[in-house]
């Protein structure tokens, strides 16, 4: 189980080498990474050169804060639309590994995605099932 310091400002958390260090020597199998969380998420994506940053705004411009727009009510304004945010960004992925090493992209990264401003710590769970 890893803690994650997201903040109160929507973030973007690269968890790859956290997630990399958990599978080193444990063979062939399936990790997967899971934030128990109603209000984020866990995707793969190219980190940096403004990738953070545009999640973080297409997530503004699909689910806008506006608190008038959304049923569920409590914590900051338009939190409603945090609790939208996992129906768009899985609050799991599953990643193949080989010998011990993830078997990302060149490119890719595992990163915790957290718009929620009202949470500033997360759990994230890593399994590990052997193949």
């Amino acid at each position: 189980m890893l803690s994650v310091a997201t903040g109160s400002d929507a973030t973007v958390v690269d968890i790859t080498r956290e997630v990399v260090q958990f599978c080193a020597g444990k063979g062939d199998g399936l990790v997967s990474v899971f934030v128990p969380h109603a209000t984020a998420g866990v995707a793969i994506f190219e980190t940096g050169a403004g990738s953070d940053a545009d999640v973080l705004a297409a997530i503004d411009e699909l689910l806008p804060r506006d608190p008038r727009r959304w049923r569920h009510e409590h914590g900051t304004p338009g939190h409603g639309r945090d609790h939208v945010l996992p129906a768009f960004i899985s609050p799991s992925v599953t990643v193949p590994v080989i010998d011990g090493h993830l078997q990302l992209g060149t490119w890719q990264s595992i990163v915790v995605v957290d718009p929620n401003v009202d949470n500033i710590n997360r759990t994230v769970r890593l399994s590990f099932v052997g193949g």
